[in-house]
């Protein structure tokens, strides 16, 4: 009887800890920051909803009114046309399907999945997600709302694409990737160096994800200006609630005892 108790406790021992694992990664961190760097991400979510706003709003009467920032469309076509060569073009090829509506949901579930279980905690992954579908669901949205068509069929080198084209739907993905995705690293690293050259490789990817959709003949730059500025709210967003709910500045309580940002490797 003795050893059927302990057998029975150990097993329960053994739920009781996978539970608490479980319990643990979803509890939500939280971090000790100086008063003055709260105030400044509090700051810069504003700053860059604000910012996103304003750059859509004229981006949408320009589309409308085909007027303002969409007179660039023509030229900036043109001139992407002349630039055609087969390497180019394999090149363009490769980061639209990179960033495309096949291979990056695949890359951000791998990163999603792995991120998860590695951190100790999986609030940042799951915010990571969220910021990914938040963009799908609003492209998808103002497409129908909008219906713009896409440049002319025969210029277009990776297939026919008949679907509407305002805002592109590759390069919002891209965006909020990147740059949702470098604010939840950086944002725990005390390295400035680190976080400048980390957005500096964001935005990078940004251009080269939107060059390849207006290279091939998919998008007009107002598209991609459109998706950049979605981006800007969302990541102000991301920053406003990941600021909200995680940090603290000293003197106000940490509630849970592994809610804190001590782990690097996070």
């Amino acid at each position: 009887m003795a050893q059927q108790g302990s057998a029975g406790s150990g097993a329960t021992g053994k739920r009781a800890s996978r539970w608490r694992v479980f319990h643990d990664k979803f509890v939500v961190e939280e971090r000790y920051v100086e008063p003055n760097d709260r105030r400044g991400l509090y700051r810069a979510s504003i700053v860059l909803m604000a910012l996103g706003v304003a750059l859509f709003i004229a981006t949408l009467i320009s589309v409308v009114q085909a007027d303002g920032l969409s007179a660039a469309d023509g030229p900036v076509r043109d001139w992407l046309l002349g630039l055609r060569s087969p390497t180019l073009t394999a090149i363009m090829i490769f980061l639209a399907v990179v960033f495309g509506p096949v291979a990056l949901p695949i890359i951000v579930l791998v990163v999603v999945a792995a991120w998860g279980f590695a951190a100790k905690h999986a609030w940042r992954p799951i915010v990571l997600a969220s910021a990914m579908l938040t963009g799908v669901i609003i492209s998808q949205i103002i497409l129908q709302i909008v219906r713009r068509s896409r440049p002319p069929v025969d210029q277009m080198l990776f297939g026919v694409d008949q679907t509407f084209s305002f805002p592109s739907g590759h390069v919002l993905g891209a965006c909020d990737f990147l740059l949702v995705g470098a604010f939840l690293i950086y944002s725990r690293r005390s390295n400035r160096r680190a976080a400048v050259f980390g957005f500096i490789g964001a935005g990078i990817g940004i251009v080269l994800a939107a060059l390849s959709r207006l290279y091939l003949g998919y998008h007009w730059l107002s598209d991609a200006l459109a998706s950049l500025s979605l981006s800007l709210v969302i990541l102000g967003g991301v920053i406003a609630l990941d600021t909200w709910r995680t940090a603290r500045v000293p003197g106000e309580r940490i509630t849970g005892e592994l809610s804190k940002a001590d782990a690097p490797r996070d």
